[in-house]
């Protein structure tokens, strides 16, 4: 069978097959969904040249819809699923964490040593003012003001 006559073929019995795909799937998207990879797994054998003339084209597209819906049953890690997480990260090699670590170790370059050590204590390590504070031997205002210092320097860095 020629791709040209296939898909004259399949044109013609593609809203029958939807209706009994939508009816089987209880689905429309999903019937689409099977309609298309019935389309394009025939397709490709028809342009290959190793699709044969049939005598019920219909019956024949049914049956590979059919096994494709069963093979979606038995297999559900097949089936596309929904959630509502988002997904993850991709993986980049290493290159996104080695250029964000960088363009922040060029931005604390650019601070002052007091600045610096506020931004790296309560941004990077997590500490709060009081505990950062004691760490360098300041009151909490001093941290404070000396961290939002830094941060005001490496923003307009970055904007500019």
């Amino acid at each position: 069978m020629s791709p040209g006559e296939f898909d004259a073929a399949f044109t013609a019995d593609m809203p029958r097959l939807r209706r009994r795909l939508v009816a089987l799937t209880g689905n429309p998207h999903d019937a689409d969904d099977l309609l298309q990879e019935t389309y394009l797994r025939l397709s490709r054998r028809a342009r290959a040249r190793s699709l044969a003339q049939q005598q019920h084209p219909y019956a024949y597209a049914c049956a590979v819809a059919l096994n494709l819906l069963r093979d979606s049953w038995v297999h559900p890690s097949r089936r596309e699923q929904t959630t509502d997480r988002l997904p993850e990260a991709g993986w980049d090699g290493g290159l996104g964490s080695y250029e964000a670590s960088v363009t922040t170790l060029s931005l604390l370059g650019m601070l002052s040593e007091k600045e610096a050590a506020a931004v790296i204590l309560v941004d990077l390590e997590g500490l709060s003012h009081d505990t950062a504070g004691e760490r360098l031997g300041a009151h909490r205002g001093t941290v404070q003001r000396n961290r939002m210092r830094g941060l005001a320097k490496m923003r307009a860095a970055l904007d500019h």
